[in-house]
């Protein structure tokens, strides 16, 4: 196992090493630490990229691989997906999960899949047969928990269209399904459900410094990423408004009220779902507020 020591920046100063999704993550992860505060600059022809923090040394490294570096100590922490950790029985840290994935906000699922023709119902019916899929390990173990012997090859991508005539079946991974379904394929069966989630190596862990450090990293990204679906609302009303107003719109959670120098007027300030703005401001107008402002959030820290 490597030596998880500190590495030191060109500047004497303590860096730690992170490792950062190459790949299909990568454009929704750069962009969410640079929501958190740290901006990162990605060269072509280097995988250790510019980040404005001394304290941080960056690598940009394939999901799949990045869980076996933290657990060696060749990376002192870093961000990949539940499913990689859990193909590569990687033995770290987990500091926690964020909700985010290369299109959407929500999970990705590693599926069980087969042409639409298919007799296939069910994992029991897999019995005998071969099965594609990238997450090899994963697949088998499965199999496994459910007494089924199945052969499992590992795809080096396109699995979809080896569904009908190289396959029985595939393990995929999958948002929304649109993909499987424009290939005239079912899911059968969800194997695992995945996010991003922060890891760290047991030895950095360990480290004080080093596991402050993380911990502010896993604090304002969650804030970023939380901030992402939440606006925030200022507004006027008049004090013999407020208590309608605050009592027929309970989307106002633990609103800021605060007078004015208007007599008999008061400003109120909320933080809400973004999703409900087009529903709730004509409502608000209605209830008697005026000058509403709705302006975009940063980070929101709870």
């Amino acid at each position: 196992m490597s030596d998880s020591s500190t590495v030191a920046a060109p500047s004497g100063r303590r860096c730690l090493k992170l490792g950062l999704p190459k790949g299909s993550l990568q454009d929704a992860t750069l962009e969410k630490m640079a929501k958190a505060g740290w901006n990162i600059t990605v060269s072509s022809r280097s995988y250790e990229p510019y980040v404005d923090d001394s304290e941080l040394s960056i690598r940009l490294i394939r999901a799949q691989e990045i869980s076996r570096y933290v657990e060696l100590g060749y990376l002192d922490a870093g961000i990949t997906g539940y499913d990689w950790i859990q193909e590569n029985h990687s033995d770290v840290h987990e500091i926690g999960e964020f909700v985010f994935s290369k299109a959407t906000r929500q999970a990705t699922r590693w599926v069980l899949a087969v042409p639409d023709e298919s007799t296939i119902k069910s994992v029991h019916d897999l019995e005998g047969k071969r099965i594609a899929t990238e997450v090899v390990g994963l697949t088998k173990r499965w199999l496994d928990s459910h007494g089924v012997k199945a052969e499992v090859e590992f795809s080096w991508g396109a699995t979809e269209v080896k569904a009908r005539e190289l396959v029985d079946a595939i393990v995929e991974v999958t948002e929304t399904g649109s993909s499987l379904r424009a290939n005239k394929l079912r899911i059968v069966e969800t194997l695992l459900v995945s996010t991003p989630r922060l890891i760290a190596n047991h030895l950095a862990w360990k480290d004080a410094w080093k596991r402050q450090k993380v911990e502010t990293l896993f604090l304002l990204l969650q804030a970023a990423i939380e901030a992402e679906s939440k606006v925030g609302l200022k507004m006027n009303v008049r004090d013999r408004d407020l208590k309608n107003l605050l009592e027929s719109l309970p989307a106002l959670r633990n609103p800021t009220v605060s007078s004015l120098s208007l007599p008999g007027w008061v400003a109120v300030e909320t933080i809400i779902d973004e999703s409900v703005v087009r529903e709730i401001v004509p409502r608000l107008k209605t209830a008697g507020a005026e000058g509403i402002i709705e302006y975009p959030l940063n980070k929101v820290v709870y």
